[in-house]
């Protein structure tokens, strides 16, 4: 049996880029009770059962602003993988307590009612942009992570456990660059904000299957960061539309050269495991304060889209890309 059979799993944030693929996943390679689809809009919930089609999803219209609706949507559920985020970087810039609103305090109120619910595990998605945030959008995803992780000593006894994912860029999600270089290639000119931009790239299947496997070995506490490529902005652009001429146009506000995704304190108590790395916390409080595992990253250790040592080259790119979207 796999470990999702038989179990109520709840998706926050369920209609967006991951919510589908990681609705796919479930229904594809494993055999759940149900699927509870927990998000604002009904539209694109029925956009989503019309796909798939399957009376194995359930649809909940909420916000986890709600508190009162996420206690009656987390009844009964054994999982809970938190997507919901407000996460345009200029949204949350000029809407700053409505990005909090949600990012913090949907974190907290889901924290407080899968406790409630006895909820078994929760994994939440989190992002490059909380390492050394340098925008609202990241500050409140590093908030929301230090909740997460924290949210085990809340806990304390009870059996909900707690971990976060943390990874960059998606191929082919919302917000995601591709679309836009699609039109521009259109218009014979490509907008890239600095030439010397890296990124960690992956596509959303890879997400979607890291997720499910983090999920499965998580104890609570841990953040589990992916090996994955870096790549140039500039051979995006040029593997999207060879030939075609760039235009530097200025890093924007909010914005980084490079994004890091493991910093060098994380680095002392992390472990380096085959394909992912385990950030483990340096304070928990649920267990005692065990220190169970041996940390070998050298010291000064940094995982930096810049200095990492896999790349996607233009073909790479290309292949990647086809993927995603063929």
């Amino acid at each position: 049996m796999s470990f999702f059979d038989n179990k109520t799993i709840l998706i926050t944030g369920g209609t967006g880029s991951f919510g589908n693929a990681f609705t796919s996943r479930l229904l594809n390679n494993h055999n759940p009770h149900s699927i509870r689809i927990y998000s604002r809009g009904e539209y694109l919930q029925w956009k989503m059962q019309q796909k798939f089609s399957d009376n194995r999803l359930r649809f909940f219209i909420g916000d986890v602003r709600d508190k009162n609706r996420l206690n009656r949507a987390l009844n009964d559920v054994d999982i809970v993988v938190h997507a919901a985020a407000l996460k345009q970087v200029p949204a949350c810039e000029y809407n700053p307590i409505e990005a909090v609103r949600t990012n913090i305090d949907g974190t907290t109120n889901l924290i407080d009612a899968s406790i409630d619910n006895s909820v078994e595990r929760l994994m939440a998605l989190s992002t490059d942009k909380a390492v050394h945030p340098v925008n609202l959008y990241g500050a409140t995803k590093m908030v929301a992570e230090k909740l997460f992780i924290q949210g085990n000593a809340y806990s304390g006894k009870n059996s909900t456990r707690f971990s976060c994912v943390r990874y960059g860029n998606v191929v082919g999600s919302r917000g995601s660059i591709v679309p836009l270089f699609d039109k521009q290639k259109e218009e014979g000119k490509i907008s890239i904000t600095d030439p010397r931009m890296t990124r960690f790239w992956l596509t959303l299947d890879q997400g979607a299957v890291f997720v499910d496997s983090c999920t499965r070995i998580m104890k609570g506490g841990e953040i589990f960061v992916p090996k994955i490529a870096s790549m140039k902005i500039t051979d995006l652009a040029e593997a999207m539309a060879p030939g075609i001429p760039h235009e530097y146009i200025g890093i924007r506000p909010g914005e980084k050269i490079h994004e890091v995704l493991i910093t060098e304190d994380e680095a002392r108590h992390t472990r380096d495991l085959k394909g992912y790395y385990i950030i483990d916390p340096e304070i928990s409080f649920w267990n005692g304060h065990k220190k169970d595992h041996t940390y070998t990253l050298p010291e000064g250790f940094r995982y930096s889209s810049e200095t990492n040592t896999e790349w996607l080259d233009e073909e790479g790119l290309r292949q990647m890309l086809a993927e995603s979207h063929p």
